[in-house]
């Protein structure tokens, strides 16, 4: 008899919807403050300097705005942890997208009017809201989910560009480390390993002998920044193996073919 199909991830709506608020607006504090010197610098994302990537956080909250604005589809499919799998052929299109709607506009000006039109759409929209997105229908509830992944890895990259400390929300962190998390174990099921990114996530995948108590004999355990780095493609499995940052033991614990889940 197959095993039980796993029920999806339940996430707090109001702590989402905080989440998502308090983690834009840690970003927003910050940029402002960058001088023109530090727009300019490289980032690690190709060609993107750091006020293309800050232009490119404002703009994740302008367009869920926009969204919203939007009619509204008939049915949300897609689940939050189905996210990961769709970006990565709209890379180019979220690019241009961005770019038109962005130039011309002072970065201060960008986050002001974003912050606001996100804080009016969300008080304006409840959960069961459906999204008719480019990947397909999508219900608010789970995409605000999918928004604390953009937000916390774009923060993290804003951090290595700058070398500033702009906050991490802990729910968005957390949020965004389970769907990452969860994303694993739709792509890889099984229960032969055990990932561990506390204090946030365990998870079971890849095929193979299941435990059922005790400790399993195959684990991996990292923290939740080198967790979504590995995740989205910042890094790569044998250097943060290399650097103690990962730990993995048993002969099913190399997770590198299966990553990264988005880039």
């Amino acid at each position: 008899m197959p095993p039980a199909k796993k029920r999806p991830r339940s996430y707090d709506s109001a702590r989402t919807r905080a989440a998502v608020l308090a983690q834009f607006g840690h970003v927003a504090e910050a940029v402002r403050g960058l001088s023109p010197e530090q727009l300019s610098r490289p980032t690690h994302l190709g060609e993107w300097t750091v006020a293309d990537l800050a232009g490119h956080v404002a703009w994740i909250a302008d367009s869920l705005a926009r969204g919203l604005d939007r009619p509204a589809a008939a049915e949300g499919r897609l689940l939050p942890h189905d996210w990961p799998f769709t970006t990565v052929a709209l890379a180019g299109k979220i690019a241009d997208a961005a770019r038109e709607t962005l130039t011309g506009a002072p970065v201060e000006e960008l986050y002001e009017r974003a912050g606001a039109r996100l804080a009016e759409a969300l008080a304006a929209h409840g959960d069961d809201r459906v999204l008719d997105l480019w990947i397909g229908p999508m219900r608010l509830g789970d995409f605000l989910v999918t928004r604390t992944v953009e937000l916390v890895v774009h923060t993290d990259d804003l951090n290595r560009a700058t070398g500033l400390e702009i906050p991490f929300d802990r729910q968005a962190l957390a949020a965004c480390t389970r769907l990452l998390a969860d994303a694993l174990a739709v792509k890889a099921p099984g229960g032969a390993v055990e990932v561990r990114i506390p204090p946030f996530a365990v998870v079971q995948c890849v095929e193979g002998p299941r435990h059922t108590r005790g400790t399993p004999p195959n684990v991996v355990e990292t923290d939740p920044l080198t967790w979504l780095r590995l995740a989205t493609g910042r890094t790569e499995w044998a250097a943060e193996r290399d650097g103690a940052r990962v730990s993995a033991s048993g002969e099913r614990a190399d997770l590198s073919a299966l990553l990264p889940l988005m880039a």
